[in-house]
């Protein structure tokens, strides 16, 4: 997932990995358009509730999480990045 988003190489916008915004570190933050992507791996599948209590905290804060299993990001690359690249360009501002 970081080579495709390093050195500006999505449409132009800057990620950072491993930020941190409150108590939690976030995968991967692109702060221009206040998108955090996250990625999951078998562990999250017992921990629901965490996961949607650190989701509710970082869309409090303005941010739009996505989230992708990594097998995702291992098998459909391609679907992801469309993912992304919708999100990014649906015109919501940064926090």
């Amino acid at each position: 997932m970081w080579n495709l988003l390093r050195n500006r190489q999505l449409i132009g916008y800057k990620f950072r990995r491993q930020v941190p915004i409150d108590r939690y570190i976030v995968d991967f933050l692109c702060s221009e358009r206040g998108i955090i992507i996250e990625l999951d791996g078998g562990q999250h599948q017992g921990q629901v509730d965490y996961d949607q209590e650190r989701t509710q905290l970082l869309e409090s804060k303005g941010y739009r999480v996505l989230r992708f299993w990594n097998n995702q990001v291992f098998e459909e690359l391609e679907a992801v990045q469309e993912a992304i690249l919708l999100a990014m360009s649906d015109g919501t501002p940064s926090p």
